[in-house]
């Protein structure tokens, strides 16, 4: 990944990816190769389905082996206990935010879309409203740009509420 950002990810997504990054090397391509070899028998390859299926599943097995890696390299593990301890936002938080004319209080967490979580809203680092996040502190409202235009967000929240 040439962005130079890397991706903040807590130990137990990080072990999680690990895991399935080594499955798919292992397992997975074991289980891709018996297919191919399978549908290989049936004959004719042009017009054969389970082959080009076979194919098909091996590129996006692949493909997520690639970004498995990639992310894996440079992320930067993060300790949730010190990003939920902390008085400021960083990688890792999870912020309770209200937008300016909104009464509804949204629940985010700063970090990858792989640290996927019921009720919480990821929004990366790098993005303009967690860029306008990091840093600051409970209470603060900060703006930030986006495509429709200069959005105000107040931090009601940080930490796991």
């Amino acid at each position: 990944m040439a962005e130079n950002n890397p991706t903040h990810l807590s130990r137990e997504t990080y072990n999680r990816l690990v895991a399935e990054r080594d499955d798919l090397i292992t397992r997975g391509r074991i289980e891709i190769s018996q297919a191919i070899e399978a549908a290989r028998a049936l004959g004719d390859l042009s017009e054969n389905g389970d082959y080009h299926a076979a194919k098909d599943a091996q590129g996006k097995m692949e493909a997520r082996i690639r970004q498995l890696e990639a992310m894996l390299s440079e992320a930067v593990v993060v300790d949730d206990q010190d990003a939920q301890a902390s008085d400021v936002v960083v990688a890792g938080s999870i912020v309770e935010i209200k937008y300016e004319g909104d009464e509804e209080v949204e629940k985010c967490l700063i970090g990858s879309i792989e640290e996927r979580r019921e009720g919480v809203t990821i929004v990366s680092p790098n993005s303009p409203l967690g860029q306008a996040l990091i840093g600051r502190s409970q209470g603060e409202i900060v703006t930030y740009d986006a495509p429709g235009g200069n959005l105000k967000v107040e931090i009601t929240a940080i930490g796991d509420n």
